[in-house]
């Protein structure tokens, strides 16, 4: 059984919803699904799961929620060669550029994305939701 790290952040609920989405495809794809605020996630513990999907909405100027989740992120960023990870998160302006800068940093950490960046604009529509379950499936 595969083992899978949800690791979020979220203030409004949506980028949450989205977490669970990924969450609940890849459990039931037979995956062991386990949630982490970003507080509570390390490069220590990244070794303990086959694949880890990272959620985060884009924050002020397309960047990564800054106060605790960029810096996880940037915590773990050296752990995550050959690591199996998705991305998804929600924004409300621009055109996901942070998500693409995100996708260049993870590749560079040499991670092996399983798709591209999973977007929402504000809450996630139906379209979303099942990108955010694809996005699961293949974690799983």
């Amino acid at each position: 059984m595969s083992k899978v790290a949800v690791v979020f952040w979220s203030a409004s609920g949506n980028t949450e919803a989205m977490a669970k989405a990924v969450g609940e495809a890849a459990a039931s794809n037979g995956a062991a699904v386990s949630y982490f605020g970003p507080g509570e996630f390390s490069s220590a513990k990244v070794a303990e799961y086959d694949a880890i999907a990272f959620g985060c909405p884009a924050m002020g100027a397309e960047v990564l929620e800054e106060t605790e989740f960029d810096p996880m992120f940037t915590e773990v960023e050296g752990s995550l060669m050959g690591k199996k990870i998705g991305l998804f998160g929600s924004y409300g302006w621009g055109d996901g550029q942070w998500m693409r800068d995100w996708q260049e940093r993870a590749e560079s950490a040499g991670a092996n994305l399983v798709s591209d960046g999973v977007m929402a604009n504000n809450a996630p529509d139906d379209e979303a939701l099942e990108n955010c379950a694809e996005l699961g499936r293949a974690l799983a």
